[in-house]
Order: C-alpha cells, then sequence, then structure tokens
C-alpha cells in the first residue's frame, strides 16, 4: 500500500498533554431515550490511540444510537462526549472534522461515479486539490476500488458499494473512526479489505469504533471489547480478560418437546438450566459432563435430539453474563 491511510497526528485542536493525547475517545453517562423507551442508560466508554474497541450486543441494544451521538448526528439526553480533548456537544464542527463514519447504511450516490463520491465527500471534509486526489488514490488502492473509480456507484455490487462507502469515511484521515455494521451484507472478499484496512488504521493510530454482530471479526482484529446490553456496557476488556473472568464451557442438550433439569453431578444444581426445549449445564469437562448426564436423563434419553459443547468463547462470555446465545445475526436463542 502507498502511503499512510492516517496520519497518526491527526487533526489538530491545539496543544494537548501526552494522557490527552492518548485518550481519543471520552464518553461519559451518555443517556438517551425515545418516550418511555430508554436506549442508553449511563454509557461510559474511553477508546485510545491504536486502539479498535468493538462494540457489541444484540439488536436493540443502543449501538448505533451510541454511534450516531458519537458521529453528532443525534442528540443525547444527558452526559458527554469528548473527541481528541474537544467537546463533541459545544463544538459539534470540530469534532466532526476529527472523526470519519460509515454508517450502517450505505450513504452514496448511485447516479455518480464512484470517484466523484469520493470527491464530493472528500471536499466536505475540508480536502481540495492535489490533497484530496491523492487521498482518493490512497483510500482506493487500500480498498481495491481502483478499478471502479469511474463507474456509476449505482452499476456496483453490494460489497463495492460497501468499500466505497468506507473509502468515504477515511479521507480526511480521522482522529476516531466509526463503523457501524461496516460489515453486514458484505461478500468475503469485501470483509477481508475491511478488516485489513481497520487494523492499519489503528496500527498508524487511529481509535476505532467497530460495531459488529459478528464475534468472529473481532478475535480477527485483536480488539478490545464493549459488551452492551439494554443500554448498558455489561462487560468491557479484551477477549482474552474477559474469556477468563466470565466464561465456562457448557453443554446443551437439545430435546423434542420441554428439556428435563437433570443434574448428574451432585453440588452442581446451580450450573443447570432450561430454556424450553434446551438444558444447559456449565461445566469445566464437558466430555464428562456429557457422560455423566445421558444415563440420568432416564426416560427423556427418548427426546434428545441433539448435544452440543459450547466452548469458552465470546460466545460463552455473552451467555453467562446474560443467560443468552448470541446469534451472529444479532438475534438472541
Amino acid at each position: 500500500m502507498t502511503g499512510p491511510l492516517v496520519d497518526a497526528a491527526g487533526a489538530s485542536a491545539g496543544p494537548r498533554a501526552p494522557e490527552e493525547a492518548q485518550r481519543v475517545l471520552d464518553v461519559r453517562g451518555l443517556r438517551k431515550s425515545y418516550g418511555e423507551s430508554a436506549v442508553l442508560c449511563g454509557v461510559d466508554l474511553e477508546v485510545r490511540s491504536g486502539e479498535i474497541v468493538s462494540l457489541l450486543g444484540p439488536n436493540g441494544a443502543g449501538k448505533s444510537t451510541f454511534v450516531s451521538i458519537v458521529a453528532g448526528l443525534r442528540r443525547a439526553d444527558s452526559g458527554s462526549v469528548t473527541i481528541a480533548g474537544v467537546d463533541a456537544f459545544a463544538q459539534p464542527g470540530a469534532a466532526r472534522r476529527m472523526t470519519g463514519l460509515a454508517a450502517q447504511d450505505l450513504a452514496v450516490y448511485p447516479v455518480l461515479s464512484a470517484r466523484h463520491n469520493l470527491q464530493l465527500f472528500g471536499e466536505l471534509a475540508g480536502l481540495r486539490g492535489r490533497e484530496l486526489g491523492t487521498r482518493i488514490g490512497e483510500v482506493a488502492r487500500a480498498l481495491r476500488i481502483e478499478p471502479l473509480l469511474n463507474r456509476p456507484v449505482g452499476l456496483l455490487s453490494g460489497g463495492q458499494k460497501r468499500r466505497v462507502h468506507t473509502a468515504m469515511a477515511l479521507l480526511h484521515r480521522p482522529r476516531l473512526l466509526l463503523l457501524d455494521e461496516a460489515t453486514a451484507g458484505a461478500d468475503v472478499e469485501t470483509r477481508t479489505y475491511l478488516l485489513d484496512v481497520v487494523r492499519e488504521l489503528a496500527a498508524d493510530g487511529s481509535a476505532v469504533i467497530y460495531s459488529t454482530h459478528y464475534l468472529q471479526e473481532v478475535e480477527m482484529l485483536g480488539a478490545s471489547v464493549a459488551l452492551l446490553e439494554a443500554g448498558t456496557v455489561i462487560a468491557r476488556g479484551s477477549v482474552r480478560e474477559l474469556v477468563a473472568g466470565h466464561s465456562t464451557p457448557a453443554v446443551e442438550f437439545r430435546f423434542a418437546g420441554p428439556a428435563p433439569l437433570v443434574v448428574a453431578e451432585p453440588g452442581r444444581e446451580g450450573f443447570a438450566e432450561c430454556h424450553d426445549d434446551l438444558l444447559r449445564i456449565a461445566t469445566p469437562d464437558p466430555a464428562a459432563t456429557i457422560a455423566a448426564t445421558i444415563p440420568a436423563l432416564g426416560e427423556d434419553a427418548g427426546r434428545l435430539r441433539g448435544v452440543e459443547i459450547v466452548r469458552a468463547s465470546l460466545e460463552t462470555v455473552y451467555l453467562a453474563l446474560t443467560g443468552r446465545r448470541y446469534a451472529s445475526g444479532g438475534e438472541l436463542s
């Protein structure tokens, strides 16, 4: 790749102390409700230069609302957002100049070429002339859209449109990059290019908020995690920290009809639970638990339809904290 995607120094908002320069995003007590429905309930989140934070949570957890408030597209009811030392509520223009957003919904003009889309958004971000042309070339190479620059965006595939959409957010070298479901509906090739770009952005000094439903992407990015549930951050840390602190393997027994509450190991009653047709037993030794549980089922063994071992992972962290499985589509099971 030729040339940096991001200027590690980023846009300047005046002299900053080292500690302040490292903390790119500082969110405190963020609250947002729509009528009687509370979407964000006092969210605190800090992201530093070079850090990728994956914002995880099911549909309705408040991820998109959080991203849109930080990006300046919605107003919070209360709380504060500071971007590279700038109060985003008091100085929204200065904060936006340091922020790049690729929202979940594509924001491209289909009748214009990819190049014209990039030129338009680059000029809105304050880029002009040779600098703008250079940046278009850099992001086009990074996201493999150089051959597409002169084609109308409306004629591109979904994955190609997604790459153009993301390229717009990178043009002005943002200090803070917000990616909301960046790979939603993307093909494998597009997902690979986007993840490569996110890793390089962080290596060059940007702070990245990466909202996703795909747990595998979090591990591929080496991201830390902020787990959002019902408008609150219920866990924050690296994948290794969260797995070590909250996760235990489990065995799931699926039945035809209601699951029986069967515990084959005395003293482990608190680790077994039933949800409709599912019996779930948390255990450090799944093989031994399976061997002990199946004989204890008695007549219910004839209704057993499947057994699954759920290894310690981000999925089991979510399971331990909420009692629900985290599905790739964001739905809970």
